[in-house]
C-alpha cells in the first residue's frame, strides 16, 4: 500500500489514502511520481478558496457573504465527512471558527433530503459544493440540478459561477454544467469513495465550516495513526492487533456481526460511516484471485451511541446472539456539565456505563450469584447472563480534530489488515453495480409511461405489479415538462 503497488487489483489502481494527510516532505510514489506535492497543491487551493469565502472576499451574485453551504454527494462523498462534521460540532475550537456558519449535506435522492437541506435557506448566502469524481453519479448530478434550479430561480442563471462550486476530475461535465472549472477541486484514482474524507472530498466543506487550520489537525491526526500502522511492531500495532481480533471473531469464531458503540454523542455518525468503509471494503465472497473462499470474510455492522443504545438492542447482545462489540470512550467531554449535589457529573455518568459494560458481557452472571440475592427461581433464568461475550475498548484522551483523524485512520487500517489477512480486495466495490444498472431500466420505463402511457414490459411479474400500481397511484404526477421545488 505505503509503496504504491496496485494492490487494487480489478481496477488497476493503487490504494494511496495515506497520501492524502502526509506531510509535505513525504514521498509516496505512484507510477514513479511523488503525489504529495499534487496533494498539497490541492489542499493550499483549499485553504485559499475557504478563507476566502469565510473572510467575505468571495461573495454571491448579490454582493452577499456566503455563510451556509450545502455539500451534494453520496456514499464516500458523504458519509465521511458528515462523520467528522458532526464531531467537531461540539469541539470548543472549531465552535468558535464556526461561528455564524452552516454546513449540511444532502445525499438521498429522495426530493424529502432536498426539502430539509433547503428549508430556511437563502440562494443568496448559500455556497453548493457538488462532490462526484466523474460528475456523473446519477443521484448527486440530478440533487445538483435540484439545487442549480433552486439557485437559479432566485438569482438567474449567471449566479451558478458564484454559487457552486466542484469536487471532481472531469473538467469537461463541471464547466457544462456552469461550474467555473477554476472553482473544481480535484482528486485522484487512487482514492476510494469511502477513503476520501481527507481529500478535498471532506477537507473542502469542513475547511469552509471551520476553517483550514482545525481540518489540518484532523489530517494530522490521521497521519499520525498511518506512522504507527507503518511502523510499529505487529504486537503493538493498533490497526493491525484489532484487524486481527475482527477475523478470530468472523471466521474463527462465527459472529458475524460487529457493534460500533461509542459513548459520546459526537460520534453519533461514526457507526454510519464505518458501516460503508467495512461492509462495501470486505463484503466480499471472492479471494482477489476470484477464486470463491471456503470461509465467511466481512462483518455486518451497526452501532449507536450509548447509552441510548443500551435502551435498544443490548438486550440482544447480553443475553441473546453474541455479537463482539467496540466499546469507543472519551476521557474528557467536550461540553462537560456539573450539577451542584448530583453523585458524579454527567460525563462520568456516560462513562459509568462505558466502563460496565464490557464487564458485564465478559463476565455476566451466574445462577449461583443470583440465588445468593435471593431472587425467586423462576426468574433465574431470565436473569442469567452467560458472559464470555467479547468485545474491545478504545479510550481517547479527547474528541477534537487532531483525535478524530487518529480514530477514523484507526479503523480504515483496521479494514485493510482483515482484507490482507482474508486475501481479498478491500478497494474495490463491485457489488453496487447490479442494482445500478437495473435502476436504469425501471428510470426507462417510468419515464416512457409517464410520457407516451406505454405498459410495464420486460421486468418479473412481481415488479412489474408493483410498478403498474405505483404508476397508477401516482397519476397526478405532472404530465407537462415542469420544474416544481420544495416548499418547505
Amino acid at each position: 500500500m505505503f509503496n504504491g503497488e496496485r494492490i487494487n487489483s480489478t481496477e488497476n489502481r493503487s490504494v494511496l489514502h495515506i497520501a492524502l494527510r502526509a506531510p509535505l516532505d513525504s514521498i509516496i510514489n505512484n507510477d514513479g511520481k511523488n503525489v504529495v506535492p499534487d496533494v498539497w497543491q490541492v489542499l493550499n487551493k483549499i485553504r485559499d478558496f475557504s478563507e476566502s469565502v469565510r473572510s467575505g472576499a468571495w461573495i454571491g451574485a448579490t454582493g452577499k457573504v456566503l455563510k451556509d453551504v450545502i455539500a451534494i454527494g453520496i456514499g464516500g462523498s458523504f458519509l465521511g465527512p458528515l462523520f467528522v462534521h458532526t464531531a467537531l460540532q461540539t469541539d470548543p475550537e472549531a465552535i468558535e471558527f464556526a461561528q455564524g456558519r452552516q454546513l449540511r449535506f444532502l445525499a438521498n435522492v429522495d426530493p424529502i433530503d432536498v426539502a430539509r437541506n433547503i428549508a430556511g435557506l437563502n440562494p443568496e448566502t448559500t455556497l453548493v459544493v457538488v462532490v462526484s469524481k466523474t460528475f456523473t453519479t446519477a443521484e448527486t448530478m440530478l440533487n445538483a440540478r435540484t439545487l442549480r434550479e433552486w439557485i437559479t430561480a432566485s438569482l438567474g442563471p449567471q449566479a451558478v459561477a458564484k454559487h457552486m462550486v466542484a469536487v471532481s476530475t472531469n473538467l469537461t461535465l463541471v464547466e457544462k454544467f456552469g461550474i467555473d472549472p477554476n472553482n473544481a477541486f480535484a482528486f485522484w484514482d487512487w482514492v476510494g469513495g469511502r477513503y476520501s474524507v481527507c481529500s478535498a472530498v471532506g477537507v473542502l466543506p469542513l475547511s469552509l465550516q471551520y476553517g483550514f487550520s482545525v481540518v489540518e489537525k484532523f489530517l494530522k491526526g490521521a497521519s499520525s495513526i498511518d506512522q504507527h500502522f507503518y511502523s510499529a511492531p505487529f504486537a503493538r500495532n493498533l490497526p493491525v492487533l484489532l484487524g486481527l481480533l475482527s477475523v478470530w471473531n468472523v471466521s474463527f469464531l462465527g459472529f458475524p456481526a460487529r457493534a460500533i458503540l461509542p459513548y459520546s454523542q459526537a460520534l453519533e455518525k461514526f457507526a454510519p460511516h464505518i458501516q460503508q468503509v467495512s461492509m462495501e471494503s470486505n463484503g466480499k465472497g471472492v479471494s482477489i484471485d476470484g477464486v470463491p473462499l471456503p470461509y465467511e470474510t466481512g462483518e455486518i455492522d451497526f452501532g449507536e451511541p450509548g447509552t441510548n443504545g443500551q435502551h435498544s438492542f443490548y438486550q440482544l447482545i447480553h443475553q441473546g446472539r453474541v455479537i463482539p462489540c467496540d466499546f469507543i470512550g472519551v476521557v474528557k467531554s467536550q461540553q462537560p456539565v456539573y450539577l451542584k449535589g448530583e453523585m458524579v457529573s454527567n460525563h462520568d455518568e456516560l462513562m459509568s456505563n462505558f466502563f460496565a459494560q464490557p464487564d458485564a458481557l465478559a463476565y455476566g452472571k451466574t445462577a449461583e450469584q443470583l440465588l445468593k440475592e435471593n431472587v425467586p427461581r423462576p426468574l433465574i433464568p431470565h436473569k442469567t447472563f452467560s458472559g464470555n461475550r467479547p468485545s474491545l475498548s478504545l479510550l481517547l484522551p479527547s474528541l477534537n480534530a487532531y483525535n478524530i483523524g487518529q480514530l477514523l485512520a484507526i479503523y480504515e487500517h483496521r479494514i485493510a489488515v482483515e482484507g490482507f489477512v482474508w486475501g481479498i480486495n478491500s478497494f474495490d466495490q463491485w457489488g453496487v453495480e447490479l442494482g445500478k444498472s437495473l435502476a436504469t431500466q425501471v428510470r426507462k420505463q417510468l419515464h416512457v409511461s409517464r410520457k407516451k402511457g406505454k405498459p410495464v414490459e420486460a421486468f418479473n411479474f412481481s415488479t412489474t405489479t408493483m410498478l403498474t400500481r405505483y404508476l397508477q397511484e401516482s397519476a397526478d404526477v405532472p404530465m407537462e415538462d415542469c420544474t416544481i421545488l420544495p416548499k418547505m
